[in-house]
């Protein structure tokens, strides 16, 4: 050592700068992960508590927004990459190291935020919530990842097409091996369909408001809101799309609850039901699993226009008075009530149309809550199975004679759509598929029929999945 370098006086310290944005980032991961929260619902308090404490703007809700969502997204594709930068298993790293790692990871090869920022910003979050020394790890890591960009990083990670299709699709696009397989079986074709579904998987879904008939119109709200600001939606004729960034909570009738928010594939699916063609009385509805009300309300809506009356059932009180508020105001008459499905308290035949919604794997809404691919696992679906058909086949009983049943669920996986309704008209016999297609009129793409199929690529929806049964015996 020389004479100059042991006079050199040592640096001093230097405290870590607090970055607000990627500290409440970094907080909803730890959120999702430790106590298997929803993004959707752990950030907006946060965002709420951080514009107050910290005078966040629409920039910083924003970015925060995008680094939480974006690195959920993309978790098995970074999970990839940071296992290749490391020389032990990936198991062996401390989650909260990960969500670290990933976050920056996500500003390296999913934004435009400048490489030095990205990486300097990632280590100086890493010194305020692990500590000086594994600030170090996560700096070595996020230097070698900043080497390539994402296309060189999955050239590198991902198993070629050729010998291991469904191992490169779920690599190069964030999915589980067995969601990929399951999605490509009820999409059926090739190679460019399943990518564009998996794609749009990976893409943030636009905001769609409902203007619930009798109380708002879309005219009013697309009024209220402006041309920038919102377009008519796609298919129905009570939907508004949002522009990105827009706030529904700062509409009045949103607010008021004469709006709400709901995607406009369950509006479909709602609508489909009212629309059913049916023979003799229309005055009793059920919704058989209203929680948390969005179809609920926008049925009690319709059925108010007609002078029919709604009973919204849902099992869990909490969600039945979710139900309750959803359709405070409603025009016409209705009910909510707390009960199982499975074992109706009411008469069998008492209904002449029923909505059962039924709870399922949530696959077809990947979009929203993309934590929930790698919480899920194939045999969640055998737990889901019976619940499904005794919903379904409770819901047949409930109608009369020539009564219909439209049997909805938010997942395109064949267990939980046509392998149900198969085996339930099966074994109940007295009921019949009819052709669920024309009930959405003006929507292209919805399959070979009788049931429908949407899907988030080729509608700009949730994979919201529906078949209408009539009751015949």
């Amino acid at each position: 050592m020389s004479e100059q370098s042991r006079r050199r006086p040592p640096k001093p310290y230097r405290r870590p700068k607090k970055d607000p944005v990627r500290i409440l980032a970094f907080e909803a991961l730890r959120a999702v992960d430790e106590r298997d929260a929803y993004a959707n619902l752990v950030l907006p308090p946060l965002l709420k508590k951080a514009r107050e404490k910290e005078g966040f703007d629409g920039r910083d809700a924003a970015l925060a927004t995008e680094l939480v969502y974006g690195t959920l997204r993309r978790q098995g594709t970074y999970d990839a990459i940071i296992a290749a930068c490391i020389d032990r298993p990936l198991r062996e790293v401390d989650p909260p190291v990960l969500d670290v790692l990933a976050l920056g990871a996500h500003q390296l090869l999913g934004t435009r935020i400048p490489t030095h920022a990205a990486v300097s910003a990632s280590v100086e979050l890493a010194r305020v919530v692990l500590g000086d020394g594994r600030a170090k790890f996560v700096n070595a890591v996020l230097r070698k990842i900043a080497r390539q960009d994402l296309d060189a990083w999955l050239e590198q990670v991902a198993p070629p097409y050729d010998e291991d299709a469904e191992d490169h699709l779920a690599v190069v696009h964030s999915h589980p091996r067995w969601v990929v397989s399951a999605l490509w079986d009820a999409l059926g074709g090739g190679r460019a369909g399943i990518e564009d579904l998996l794609e749009a998987d990976n893409e943030r879904p636009e905001v769609t408001l409902v203007a619930r008939p009798g109380r708002s119109t879309t005219g009013e709200l697309l009024e209220v809101l402006g041309d920038e600001a919102a377009l008519p939606g796609r298919w129905s004729p009570y939907a508004v799309r949002l522009s990105e960034g827009g706030e529904p909570g700062a509409i009045d009738a949103v607010r008021e609850g004469r709006a709400g928010v709901q995607d406009e594939g369950s509006q479909l699916v709602a609508l489909a039901l009212a629309n059913a063609p049916l023979d003799g009385p229309d005055a009793r509805w059920l919704d058989g699993c209203a929680g948390p009300g969005g179809k609920a309300a926008l049925l009690g809506a319709l059925a108010a226009g007609r002078g029919a009356t709604l009973l919204a059932s849902e099992k869990q009180p909490h969600r039945a008075r979710l139900v309750d508020r959803a359709l405070t105001g409603n025009p016409g008459p209705y009910q909510v009530i707390a009960a199982d499905g499975t074992r109706p308290p009411w008469r069998p035949g008492s209904f002449d149309r029923a909505l059962v919604d039924v709870p399922c794997s949530g696959l077809g809404a990947l979009r929203r809550r993309p934590e929930s691919r790698w919480r899920r696992r194939p045999e969640d679906l055998e737990g889901f199975g019976p619940l499904q058909r005794g919903l379904l086949t409770e819901a047949l009983k409930a109608v009369r004679v020539g009564g219909v049943v439209g049997y909805a669920t938010c997942s395109p996986h064949l267990a939980e759509t046509r392998v149900v309704v198969d085996d339930v008209l099966k074994r109940h016999g007295g009921a019949e598929l009819i052709d669920a297609r024309p009930l959405m009129p003006g929507v292209p793409a919805l399959g070979d029929g009788p049931d429908v199929q949407l899907w988030p690529h080729l509608h700009g929806t949730d994979a919201m999945y529906l078949a209408v049964l009539r009751r015949t015996a």
